[in-house]
């Protein structure tokens, strides 16, 4: 798959049909229900390890990596009327690591779930794509995701700086239909509204990286 242009400008891109209805039904019976916002750890159920080193998934990804797609974190939301949420305007900013070591550029350390995250170098963040498998249809009902184009080209940014990219640059609401795919870059800024809905928007949340980390660091994956 050749790379997209329009990736590398508006730092996301939707692609369309990329599973079927059948084999998101499938994922879902499979990973179950969801207690509170989302259940990470799940690559040793076979399905994902499945679905993750599928040809679909890694020609999806290819274009946009230095190296070989790796898979660094995952995370299934489902937000659902018991479960809904808001999502501010945000980055992804941290990495999931097997355990802390103190590197050069590194810092500051949080735990989520017993497992230790970083907030990395820019640069790295950069070499990252987030790829979000959508098992349900979803659109500004049911809580969609929204973007800021372009915004994952100018850096880590503050508060003062979200706010201004949110007064100058027009949000894309991306609505979905299950089996669709969205890939994004971390650094782009992105929300989501709480459900106004009786449905789910379940999503698969897969990060991918092609990039050995520093300083004896290992991926959590």
């Amino acid at each position: 798959m050749a790379s997209n242009p329009s990736f590398e400008c508006a730092g996301f891109t939707r692609l369309p049909a990329v599973f079927t209805a059948a084999e998101c039904g499938h994922m879902t019976q499979v990973l179950g229900a969801v207690a509170g916002a989302g259940r990470r750890g799940l690559m040793e159920v076979p399905a994902v390890r499945e679905l993750v080193d599928s040809g679909r998934v890694k020609d999806c990804l290819q274009p946009y990596l230095a190296g070989a797609p790796r898979l660094v974190r995952v995370i299934y939301f489902d937000k659902s009327p018991g479960a809904n949420w808001l999502v501010p305007w945000h980055q992804d900013l941290t990495f999931a690591v097997r355990e802390r070591k103190d590197v050069p550029g590194f810092g500051p350390w949080s735990m989520k779930d017993g497992i230790p995250h970083v907030q990395p170098p820019v640069a790295l963040l950069e070499e990252v794509v987030t790829m979000r498998i959508h098992l349900d249809a979803c659109d500004v009902e049911n809580g969609a995701l929204k973007v800021l184009p372009g915004t994952h080209g100018v850096g880590r940014l503050g508060a003062e700086q979200i706010q201004d990219c949110r007064n100058r640059v027009n949000e894309v609401l991306c609505e979905m239909d299950a089996g669709d795919v969205l890939l994004m870059r971390p650094l782009l800024l992105h929300a989501s509204g709480k459900s106004t809905s009786e449905r789910h928007r379940r999503i698969l949340h897969l990060e991918f990286c092609g990039v050995d980390l520093p300083g004896g660091l290992e991926w959590s994956e």
